[in-house]
């Protein structure tokens, strides 16, 4: 017999400041030392997949398919380990592998798989629309060898090409941010369904939205550093970065009073 747990009553949205974008930090750098193990071993998952891609040729269609169906429905996982790490160092309970690891296999048959279904159809999207506004811009030279002719990209098309994609970008990465940045934490610690925590997390951030854009920059800023020297820096920058995003969360929403 499936025992059906009970859903959670939605929680509030609070206000969050600057300063606890970085006490959250802060939180988060800590956790990555009291276990740096287990964040070593969720940070890895990211930055060697990155690297085997880089190194066997990622960037023709085939992997960018690959990466679109896989990366993104790995992702969220590794992401509840960190998670699931910092609940426990929170609570005062043990860090074991087995319970860790036991959590993160949980969650399959939970509201994780439908969040990740939910960013493989967005990445998908943004993959396909990058693609249309290239060849909308580009015309013809879309068909030509962009790795050994840059030329096109200088003239006064290639670059509004460049700045349309920069900002329609910007903005579907944030409004994919906006709907992940506490949904997935959320997901973790409470009985509630994808969507519902998906628009909790959407509201979280216009409700805090100048602190929020600045947490949005953080991120990018700390991922760009971490992916340069060959992808090694995410092995400390994403676990960080996982640690630091469940305080936010802590930070962000609260439950109702009975």
């Amino acid at each position: 017999m499936v025992e059906i747990s009970e859903p959670s009553p939605l929680p509030q949205v609070g206000r969050v400041t600057l300063a606890e974008i970085l006490v959250s930090l802060g939180c988060g750098w800590r956790d990555f030392r009291a276990a740096p193990a287990f964040g070593l071993f969720f940070g890895g998952v990211y930055a060697l997949v990155g690297l085997v891609l880089v190194l066997l040729g990622a960037g023709n269609w085939t992997w960018t398919l690959v990466l679109s169906l896989g990366f993104p429905l790995v992702a969220p996982f590794a992401a509840v380990g960190l998670y699931e790490v910092s609940r426990r160092l929170e609570d005062g309970e043990s860090l074991t592998w087995s319970a860790v690891l036991g959590v993160v296999a949980r969650e399959r048959n939970r509201q994780i798989p439908w969040a990740g279904a939910i960013i493989v159809i967005y990445f998908l999207f943004w993959s396909f629309l990058a693609h249309m506004l290239f060849a909308l811009f580009m015309g013809p030279s879309a068909l030509m060898n962009v790795s050994t002719s840059w030329d096109s990209f200088l003239t006064p098309t290639g670059l509004t090409m460049i700045g349309v994609e920069l900002v329609v970008g910007g903005v579907a990465a944030f409004v994919l941010f906006a709907l992940t940045v506490v949904s997935l934490p959320l997901l973790l610690e409470k009985e509630i369904d994808f969507i519902s925590a998906m628009l909790l997390s959407f509201r979280c951030t216009l409700a805090n939205l100048p602190v929020m854009l600045v947490w949005a920059a953080i991120i990018a800023l700390l991922l760009f550093v971490g992916m340069l020297p060959w992808f090694l820096g995410l092995f400390v920058v994403l676990p960080v970065l996982g640690h630091a995003t469940w305080h936010l969360y802590r930070r962000a929403l609260y439950d109702p009073l009975p």
